[in-house]
């Protein structure tokens, strides 16, 4: 009879790109049958990740030709590539994920998508891995000189604009404005910006517009619709973070009502404001969403339509910054902010933040 395992993994990268390593975890009925890790060198977050999943399944193939595996990974990218809903449409790629599916009968395997502290013990051993490895050069030395090949190489990036909405009655003020009823449209102001990033809109030469179906978000893509002739794709992904309670209210009014949650949301990025929704957790949402996007759009223009909260953290991961630098971003109404994503290794590179000089 056949033999069925599980198969956690996991991979990463010290800079990303950085000195990398991936990790797995081979169970059979609950009990560990392998703990796999190795260095791999130079790469990003993505090909670590397919590593740490090859690894495992050419080692279940090595135990039984014949075994069922149920793996389970933290990666969105990963599990939907493999699983066959997301296109995989880069040739480097490909190649990773057909090297995933020979290294074990594919209809044998099953993929499904775990939160990251669920994933806790594959992260360790990738993490073993990069701490047992050999010495390298400082991160930031081969962050640039993986960037400077990149941009060198003939591989055309996604590129990303995202542009925040046009003002609102809150926005002034600068008041609590999530993803609650309040819901507010765009006042005569931000429909005068919203027209001036329209025309912008048209120099970037963008192929898909994207928006976040809030009203502000909304009546700020149409009117770059109308400028550029594209057709808007409404996508729940790019909501702003909500604030549940918050929403709606000032800085002084929540630090009048709770001094203390204030200070808490101030000082971890975990907090989440009256019953809404953490920088962390948005994080995690915004990440699966730059995947599946790069995945989808390869090489394409894009531009989104999205929210102040959204593009801070945009910035936070396209930079590989720590979780608090969301509080050291700002991106103000009809601002254009920009990134590039190469699709066959998933680098990302920071390429403008908070452009306004259409405004002026």
């Amino acid at each position: 009879m056949a033999r069925h395992f599980k198969l956690t993994a996991d991979g990463g990268s010290r800079g990303n790109p950085g000195p990398a390593g991936y990790g797995a975890v081979v169970t059979e009925n609950g009990k560990i049958v392998a703990e796999l890790f190795d260095v791999i060198g130079v790469a990003t977050n993505n090909v670590a990740e397919y590593s740490g999943l090859l690894a495992g399944l050419s080692h279940i193939h090595q135990l039984d030709q014949d075994a069922t595996v149920e793996v389970a990974m933290d990666s969105k990218l990963v599990v939907e590539q493999m699983s066959g809903r997301w296109q995989i449409k880069h040739a480097d790629m490909r190649d990773l994920a057909k090297q995933c599916r020979d290294a074990h009968t594919p209809s044998l395997v099953t993929y499904s998508w775990i939160p990251r502290d669920e994933n806790s013990h594959a992260d360790r051993l990738a993490n073993k891995a990069l701490d047992g490895g050999s010495e390298h050069k400082p991160v930031a030395v081969i962050q640039q000189n993986y960037l400077t090949d990149r941009l060198r190489s003939d591989e055309v990036p996604t590129f990303i604009y995202f542009i925040r909405h046009g003002e609102t009655i809150l926005t002034p003020t600068r008041k609590f404005s999530g993803t609650g009823s309040l819901d507010p449209e765009l006042m005569q102001e931000g429909l005068d910006q919203a027209e001036l990033v329209a025309k912008e809109a048209v120099k970037l030469g963008a192929e898909i517009l994207i928006a976040s179906p809030l009203q502000r978000t909304r009546q700020t893509a149409e009117a770059i619709s109308r400028t550029t002739g594209l057709e808007i794709i409404f996508d729940d992904a790019w909501f702003e973070l909500s604030f549940g309670s918050w929403d709606g209210k000032s800085i002084e009014d929540v630090k009048a009502e709770d001094p203390d949650a204030y200070q808490a949301w101030l000082n971890s990025t975990s907090y989440a404001p009256g019953g809404g929704e953490s920088y962390d957790e948005a994080s995690v949402r915004i990440e699966e969403a730059l995947e599946k996007l790069v995945a989808e759009y390869p090489g394409k223009k894009i531009i989104i339509v999205t929210h102040n909260g959204v593009i801070k953290t945009v910035v936070k991961l396209a930079m590989g910054a720590p979780a608090e630098a969301v509080f050291h971003v700002d991106a103000s109404p009809c601002s254009i902010s920009s990134i590039s994503i190469w699709p066959s290794d998933g680098l990302r590179a920071v390429r403008s933040v908070n452009e306004r000089g259409h405004l002026r």
